[in-house]
């Protein structure tokens, strides 16, 4: 009996060390299957942080170029005012003139130049409606007439816009 029992324990060994040998090999071949998970998982965070990088710079770079083009805009735009004050003292004085047709020729290059840049004048005419979005009010008078008050009287600086960003509002004067 001895033997029996010897032999049935030595069963029940063998059979637990089988069994154990299958739960390594299975551990260890699911302990592959996670770390290629998390390998993938790891990659594609990686992917998609370098997809992030690269859309972010892109982004930088365009806003770069806009931001330099509005500095020099911001620059030309004193020199664009004073070059219309003084075609309009021209015109006064100078109807029809070789002077005054030379510096219209001058004018309209600088403008179209600047319009091609993303450089467009915002149109504010006398008697529309004030709008704090769109004009800066640099004083109030009383309005001439009733139907005047809130809204604009005259235009002293013009507006200009560089795409769709207004870089100078329109000063104006307001009725009260």
């Amino acid at each position: 009996m001895s033997k029996k029992k010897d032999s049935k324990e030595e069963k029940e060994v063998k059979d637990n060390e089988v069994k154990q040998e299958e739960t390594q090999e299975i551990s260890v071949e699911e302990q592959l299957k996670i770390e290629v998970s998390q390998e993938k998982e790891k990659f594609l965070r990686l992917f998609a942080e370098f997809e992030n990088f690269k859309k972010r710079t892109a982004r930088e770079r365009i806003e770069l170029f806009k931001t330099a083009n509005e500095e020099l805009m911001t620059v030309l735009l004193p020199i664009l005012d004073d070059f219309d004050r003084g075609l309009n003292e021209i015109r006064k004085e100078e109807e029809g003139s070789e002077l005054l047709k030379g510096m219209e020729l001058i004018n309209n290059k600088l403008v179209n130049s600047l319009t091609q840049k993303g450089l467009s004048y915002i149109n504010v005419e006398n008697g529309s409606v004030f709008d704090v979005e769109l004009h800066e009010a640099i004083t109030q008078i009383p309005a001439p007439t009733e139907d005047l008050k809130g809204k604009i009287i005259d235009v002293v600086e013009k507006g200009y816009k560089l795409g769709d960003k207004i870089i100078r509002y329109p000063k104006v004067v307001v009725g009260q």
